[in-house]
């Protein structure tokens, strides 16, 4: 093949292997690290809890490193969760407005400044409108920790003044856990109060819940009033550790070691079994009820060579799912 052939081959090789790299030359490449070019708050209320979390996401291979997040505007801030993301890593910028000191149209923008792989100033443009007439206290239903097992309520107070005859139609959630009702408390003068329960129903899945619920009302021109709703659905009963690696061990050996349960309130076990029927294990099981359990459990190996895994059952009392812990090792002469 003929050498300038063979150069303008391997050029476009070249090309193609840096296709989804970092060019500084390229001016929008920061910008298609954020899943967002704008963010608009629409219309919300004075005093609510106004957050949105702007994904950030590394597509590239190359580290990425954000020098600073600010905003151009008192009335808004951004925080990143993380300021280095690795390729394919993902992360988010929380802007949140103040509804507290401002009011009506608000406008402001996110600067991002990334400073590797290259240079970039990346400007997100951010819009709300704070009303005046409909005051939200607290701000947000956020409820912190909860059980998965119970369910539990917030309560928020809402304030309008303006039409004698203003109303709010329904709350609308998209989460089946969370179930909302609302009853007025004053009308009098122009000035409307309700007051709305927000509940999470027991059963959610664990882990960290957000979501944006919708007070609707006979407003004519801006009927929708968002509502953040936060919670964090924590199992009742915790186990640690939950996996114990013995590694490699001698047929017959005995091993000792700590089994940590806790609960969100004093609790009792009733007995501990193996899923795979093994009996080769002692524990004393406490009498007591306590929030915090200890148990030191002895195991006695199995004599036959290989691989050895089991799920060892905790039953509590009163408790309506057991919790599990595994045991794992290589059983070798």
């Amino acid at each position: 093949m003929p050498a300038h052939r063979v150069a303008a081959l391997l050029l476009g090789f070249a090309l193609l292997g840096g296709a989804h790299r970092a060019s500084a030359q390229e001016q929008n490449w920061a910008a298609k690290l954020f899943d967002k070019q704008k963010i608009d708050f629409g219309t919300i209320a004075r005093g609510s809890d106004a957050r949105f979390r702007l994904k950030i996401k590394n597509i590239y291979p190359e580290q990425v490193h954000l020098q600073s997040v600010s905003t151009t505007c008192g009335c808004s801030a951004a925080t990143p969760s993380k300021t280095t993301l690795a390729a394919n890593e993902e992360a988010y910028i929380e802007v949140k407005m103040d509804t507290e000191r401002f009011s009506r149209r608000k406008d402001s923008n996110v600067v991002v400044v990334i400073d590797a792989p290259h240079y970039a100033r990346v400007q997100i443009p951010i819009t709300a409108y704070i009303r005046t007439d409909v005051v939200l206290s607290p701000g947000a239903a956020a409820l912190g920790a909860v059980a998965q097992s119970e369910d539990v309520t917030k309560t928020i107070e809402v304030a309008y003044a303006g039409r004698d005859d203003w109303k709010i139609k329904e709350i609308k959630s998209p989460n089946e856990f969370i179930t909302t009702e609302f009853a007025e408390t004053r009308r009098a003068g122009g000035r409307v109060d309700y007051q709305l329960k927000v509940t999470l129903k027991s059963g959610a899945p664990i882990g960290a819940l957000r979501e944006q619920l919708t007070i609707v009302t006979d407003d004519a021109n801006s009927p929708e009033v968002p509502l953040l709703f936060e919670a964090r659905v924590e199992s009742e009963f915790t186990v640690t550790p939950e996996t114990v690696a013995l590694g490699r061990v001698n047929p017959n050996a005995q091993r000792t070691f700590n089994i940590v349960v806790r609960g969100r309130k004093p609790f009792a076990i009733s007995k501990i079994e193996c899923e795979s029927t093994y009996d080769g294990f002692k524990v004393t099981l406490p009498q007591d009820s306590k929030q915090v359990h200890v148990l030191p459990i002895t195991l006695t190996i199995p004599g036959k060579p290989g691989a050895f895994d089991d799920n060892f059952v905790i039953s509590i009392a009163d408790a309506a799912e057991p919790v599990k812990f595994r045991i794992y090792g290589e059983i070798v002469e």
